[in-house]
């Protein structure tokens, strides 16, 4: 996943970001990426619930996933 550095925020605009992730009972940086998520993209977001739920629907089955990296790299060396 990308990182995202913002530079230049006022300290108000700071603070009011920390009093809001305060009243959410979330971290400054989970508030923020709550507002972007808000913000640009509820389809977005519905794909990563969807992801997530099917990744710990994955992980409560017991079932061994094998990194796909090598097969598509072997995949790729054979063409």
């Amino acid at each position: 996943m990308a990182q995202l550095l913002v530079r230049d925020i006022s300290d108000k605009l700071v603070s009011a970001l920390k009093k809001r992730a305060k009243q959410n009972g979330r971290s400054a940086e989970a508030e923020h990426r709550h507002i972007l998520e808000a913000a640009l993209g509820p389809r977005v977001s519905a794909a990563w619930k969807e992801i997530d739920r099917l990744r710990d629907e994955l992980a409560e089955s017991g079932r061994k996933f094998s990194d796909s990296t090598e097969i598509i790299r072997r995949d790729r060396d054979n063409r």
